[in-house]
């Protein structure tokens, strides 16, 4: 089952989804909480007897539920921008109809925080990127995006832990 949220995502929304994760986490009838970016998905444990039930408990389990703040903390990530590294700087500063080197700074000066992993084993998705940077993913994905690269996907910036396929 997904509880999936009305965009824009949000630092609120998404610590609303993690208190929500932490207080079912333990739940009798649900095996597992996978928090994502704007949704929560829910594995039954007997999905053919419960899920009705579970639909109705899990909208008053949101309506009630509160936000968590993780323990965290502060890492810096060195990143390089533009040249062989950073193929894309141009293409994301026409689309913002900035500069390059505004770009970078717009980007590098933002606080990120880490809104869940996945794709890849390691791959952050990261909350917290200026909205004047959105930009849409590739039409044509590369078929290798180099380990440690840091891309935007519409209004998500993400670092690739590995060398994969990748639109960002």
């Amino acid at each position: 089952m997904v509880l999936e949220l009305e965009p824009p995502v949000t630092l609120a929304s998404q610590q609303r989804i993690w208190g929500l994760a932490d207080r079912l986490i333990h739940h009798a009838d649900i095996l597992e909480v996978i928090p994502g970016m704007n949704n929560l998905t829910l594995l039954l444990a007997d999905p053919h007897n419960t899920a009705l039930d579970a639909i109705e408990r899990l909208q008053r389990w949101w309506e009630e539920s509160e936000s968590l703040i993780p323990e965290s903390r502060d890492i810096t990530i060195p990143v390089m921008y533009g040249g062989e590294v950073g193929p894309d700087l141009a293409d994301v500063a026409r689309h913002t109809g900035m500069s390059e080197r505004q770009v970078v700074e717009c980007h590098a000066g933002a606080r990120y925080i880490v809104y869940f992993l996945g794709f890849q084993p390691g791959f952050s998705y990261l909350g917290g990127m200026p909205e004047q940077l959105a930009t849409p993913r590739r039409a044509d994905p590369r078929l290798v995006v180099a380990p440690g690269s840091v891309g935007i996907g519409g209004s998500q910036t993400g670092i690739y832990p590995l060398a994969t396929p990748g639109g960002w």
